[in-house]
């Protein structure tokens, strides 16, 4: 059985290769042990990251103060009324 994998066009992607899963395993261990050693000190930034957290939400996620007059215009979806039946069919009354 010959298995040529030029016919397919592209090699496989990084993350479709034997090097990615021993890239996953170190960098779970490494995640692990990172975590283990250090809970003491991530533990005890915990109310300073908190505190970190809202200003940094205001400035991501409002832009800023003042970022939301860049348009003046009303947003709000305008309504038609309702038509008559005889302007819909284009007759006279």
């Amino acid at each position: 059985m010959d298995h040529d994998h030029s016919e397919r066009g592209h090699p496989p992607g990084f993350w479709g290769t034997r090097y990615a899963i021993g890239f996953l395993v170190i960098g779970a261990i490494a995640g692990y042990f990172l975590l283990t050693e250090h809970l003491a000190h991530v533990v005890g930034a915990l109310p300073l990251l908190f505190l970190l957290a809202c200003p940094l939400m205001h400035i991501f996620m409002h832009h800023g103060h003042g970022g939301h007059d860049h348009q003046h215009a009303d947003h709000s979806p305008t309504v038609e009324p309702p038509k008559s039946p005889e302007a819909r069919t284009g007759e006279s009354p």
